[in-house]
């Protein structure tokens, strides 16, 4: 029998659990898999037959002394406060887990301090990669740790400070789309949507990670260009005394982006994972205006789309009319021809395929041959 295959997901926004789903839905129907995550109700509805781990949700939980609150934290971590008995039920439930299943790869998605568990606990792992300033003792010491990280992007999007030993062992899948709805002809979209079918649409869209769009910009833009309907999808940040304009509409939470994003001639949006590769899927000029991330996550994506010319980079929202209508120009002129090639429609089968030849490669031996005698390894002899 295949050896399991268990991933950790963080429960932050929907975009870790969606590349899960993607992924897995790509792997072997014979293939077992387990997902350890702090909320479940991720998967809710998810068709493929896995083993979901339920883990404490540590977030805010309390340090129990101001002594132990004041100890600092070690270069290679990140989190890890002590005392506290949510941390120490997540690794033993993790590890336990780990050691029951006889996993035989582990995908993190994403924590390092669980990259440097996993090699402690001598199981092999896989990190998914993020964009950002990661060159910190943490993030390099669990790139250092794990058999091999999974890059759910264009390998042209990669960030030119990301070491070279570290590209090495990393696997490009291509833009991952987690979106199977698609409806990429804008006039089709627009009478789905029931939105005018010549006039200029500008939609603007937050996902579920972030605290939403900030909608104070957005009424300058729509003063900016009255001619232009502005639309607005997920949530918006008010800060109370905001003027409401005819041409900006909010459209709210919506089950299919990917329908906004064909209907539009513009769109505004954060540098999420999914909601990049919706937009490169599908084509249309695009602002990209960076939600604060740890790491810089999303300036630093947003960069590289800048770089190969996919994307106009916004590090600042224009506060007046000028400032919107020269953003507004820019887009216009946009070569959308860029953005061909950073989705591929394949990369959730390439990770999936890719993850299947690293458990192949790393256990062949012992699934031709069963147990055999291998390297004896002192651990003393090792000087740790």
């Amino acid at each position: 029998m295949a050896k399991p295959i268990s991933f950790f997901v963080h429960h932050q926004g929907r975009g870790h659990a969606q590349r899960t789903m993607a992924i897995v839905r790509e792997l072997p129907a014979s293939q077992p898999v387990s997902v350890l995550t702090a909320d479940p109700s991720l998967f809710d509805g998810f068709e493929r037959d896995i083993e979901i781990v339920p883990l404490p949700n540590m977030i805010g939980a309390p340090v129990p002394t101001p002594a132990l609150y004041d100890q600092p934290t070690p270069a290679v971590m990140h989190c890890v406060p002590l005392g506290l008995a949510p941390m120490r039920q997540t690794m033993r439930r993790i590890l336990d887990h780990l050691d029951d299943r006889g996993t035989g790869l582990f995908v993190i998605d994403v924590s390092a301090e669980l990259a440097l568990l996993a090699r402690i606990a001598s199981v092999p792992a896989i990190k998914i990669r993020m964009h950002g300033n990661r060159s910190d003792a943490g993030h390099t010491a669990a790139y250092d740790a794990c058999t091999g990280m999974l890059a759910p992007f264009d390998a042209r999007l990669e960030q030119p400070d990301y070491p070279d030993w570290a590209r090495a062992k990393t696997f490009y899948s291509g833009g991952l789309c987690t979106s199977s709805q698609r409806r990429d002809d804008r006039a089709e979209a627009r009478r789905a949507l029931g939105l005018p079918a010549e006039r200029e649409l500008v939609v603007a869209i937050t996902g579920g990670g972030g605290a939403g769009t900030p909608y104070a910009p957005l009424t300058m833009a729509a003063r900016a260009a009255p001619d232009t309907l502005f639309v607005t999808v997920g949530p918006l940040h008010r800060e109370g005394h905001e003027t409401d304009f005819a041409n900006l509409v909010n459209h709210g939470w919506v089950s299919h982006t990917s329908d906004y994003i064909a209907a539009a001639d513009i769109v505004i949006a954060s540098a999420g994972d999914n909601t990049v590769h919706e937009i490169m899927r599908t084509g249309r000029p695009y602002i990209c205006a960076p939600e604060w991330r740890y790491f810089d996550e999303q300036q630093r994506k947003a960069e590289s789309l800048a770089a190969v010319g996919a994307a106009i980079h916004l590090p600042r929202w224009p506060g007046d009319l000028e400032g919107w209508r020269d953003l507004l120009e820019r887009a216009r002129a946009l070569d959308i021809e860029c953005q061909r090639g950073l989705h591929d429609p394949h990369a959730a089968a390439r990770a999936a395929g890719w993850l299947m030849s690293r458990m192949d490669t790393l256990w062949q031996e012992e699934t031709r041959q069963g147990r055999r005698a291998a390297p004896q390894v002192s651990i003393a002899a090792t000087g740790t």
